[in-house]
């Protein structure tokens, strides 16, 4: 029993990998074609897009991984019916808990992945990939300045550079600073330079002027310069006081306030991802269970079983819309939604564990309406 386990469960890893790595390749290439413009237009190098590339693997993982487990059950446990394996075990006294034990083997060993991605490998990668996109926009600054083109370097700061000689210096220069709402400026100037100091990088124009539309009187105030300095910076924000978004932060930042004020303000925003990273395995598991499920039990049928495989996809589907829905619903409404979320996944389990215990259906062997006869599974 043991031999045929292993041999189930074998195959059932193989096809997991088959289907995570063609899932995980398909979505990495379509996310990757959005960074593809920081080579191609922004002259960052190779290296940089393959890191950022390389940092949201964690990310697709966790959606690809159960999904890719579900479809290793299907696949498989259809495969051992079709060439009429289970007919075979059944006689030789295999239970309905000793078939389903590749599978539910398999389930356990994506929950404990899940738990790791989750836990760790998503908040540590998808911190990094922020930090790697905040030093891009301050420390690649005089890399994003390109001539001929409006580059957006900063929120709120759009900086156009007619030309760049081979020294560095920037002719030609357009300045539009609206960090501050109330008051957008723009200023321009014949020449200048980007340098970097202790603050970040920043402009210094030289023969330029500046100008400010007053937004209560409507009029236009100029004032020409010899020489104009434009920080870069947004604001006093530095890598080390940044407020670190939901999925940047590990389970016990999420669960306890740093002291940043963000953290009051979005309180409820970061339970309801902690409790989401700790539901989203469950949901795994209960995926696994319920393809099992679907393929032990009911007729044999010589026409196959796509009936049962629809079926079972579409209260996957239907899984995982939940899932998502009560995500969001625990922003607004945390104490219905969380137990929900829970429960969303562990009533699944025990359904499909009951399904799958009562064994398949047994009829006399009978004529079908099709003309075809249901065969006996005992």
């Amino acid at each position: 029993m043991r031999a045929i386990t292993r041999y189930k469960l074998g195959q059932l890893v193989m096809a997991t990998v088959f289907v995570t790595l063609g899932l995980t390749f398909a979505i990495w290439l379509t996310q990757s074609l959005r960074l593809i413009d920081l080579i191609v237009n922004r002259g960052l190098p190779a290296a940089t897009f393959l890191s950022f590339i390389a940092l949201l693997l964690p990310q697709f993982l966790g959606i690809v991984l159960p999904i890719a487990a579900f479809s290793a059950v299907l696949f498989v446990y259809n495969k051992l019916i079709a060439d009429s394996e289970l007919v075979v075990l059944r006689a030789a006294g295999l239970s309905q808990l000793q078939l389903a034990r590749p599978a539910l083997v398999l389930g356990a060993a994506v929950v404990v992945v899940m738990y790791a991605i989750m836990l760790y490998f998503l908040p540590a990668s998808f911190r990094e990939f922020k930090d790697l996109q905040f030093q891009i926009r301050h420390d690649y600054s005089a890399v994003l300045l390109r001539e001929g083109v409006f580059n957006d370097v900063s929120d709120g700061v759009t900086v156009y550079v007619r030309e760049r000689t081979n020294g560095g210096e920037l002719k030609g220069i357009l300045v539009h600073d609206t960090r501050d709402e109330d008051n957008p400026v723009t200023m321009m100037a014949e020449r200048g330079a980007l340098v970097t100091g202790e603050n970040g990088p920043r402009v210094v124009m030289a023969s330029g002027n500046r100008q400010a539309v007053d937004q209560e009187s409507g009029k236009l105030s100029m004032l020409y310069f010899d020489r104009y300095t434009v920080d870069l910076a947004q604001f006093k924000e530095t890598l080390a006081t940044r407020w670190r978004e939901p999925k940047e932060r590990f389970l016990h930042e999420l669960l306890i306030a740093q002291g940043h004020p963000s953290d009051i303000r979005y309180r409820d925003e970061l339970r309801a991802e902690a409790h989401r990273r700790l539901a989203t395995p469950i949901y795994a598991f209960a995926f696994v269970v319920i393809g099992v499920a679907a393929m032990l039990t009911g007729e044999f049928r010589r026409r196959g079983n796509l009936k049962r495989i629809i079926a079972a996809v579409l209260v996957v589907a239907v899984l995982q819309v939940i899932n998502f829905a009560l995500h969001d619903l625990a922003i607004r409404v945390p104490w219905a939604a969380i137990p929900a979320l829970y429960g969303g996944a562990i009533a699944p389990i025990g359904l499909a564990f009951y399904v799958l215990l009562r064994g398949p259906r047994r009829k006399a062997n009978r004529e079908t309406a099709g003309g075809e006869p249901a065969e006996s599974m005992a």
